[in-house]
């Protein structure tokens, strides 16, 4: 049976890896919010931006999404050059 437990909208959730980040540590945002220690692991790894070069930053959430929008282009592709392979008529050599 499922307990109740609380929702956190995203805004909360990045002002606590906001507090991480500026020096707090997970178990005193955990006593201080009562959160636990593992939700506040996972919100640092899903919000904590990772430095592509010097003026690009990019989130776990963010590369979940292209690796989505990938997987849909790589699908398309391959539909595509089906596609191709069964209209695009075969000229024989004689």
């Amino acid at each position: 049976m499922r307990t109740n437990t609380p929702k956190y909208d995203e805004e909360f959730k990045r002002s606590i890896v906001s507090l991480y980040q500026n020096g707090k540590t997970q178990s005193e945002l955990s006593r201080e919010y009562g959160i636990s220690v593992s939700s506040i692991c996972k919100w640092i790894k899903r919000f904590s931006g990772v430095k592509i070069d010097s003026d690009t930053i990019i989130t776990a959430k963010q590369i979940k999404e292209l690796q989505k929008r990938n997987a849909i282009l790589e699908e398309e592709n391959i539909i595509l050059k089906k596609a191709i392979a069964i209209f695009t008529p075969h000229s024989s050599r004689d």
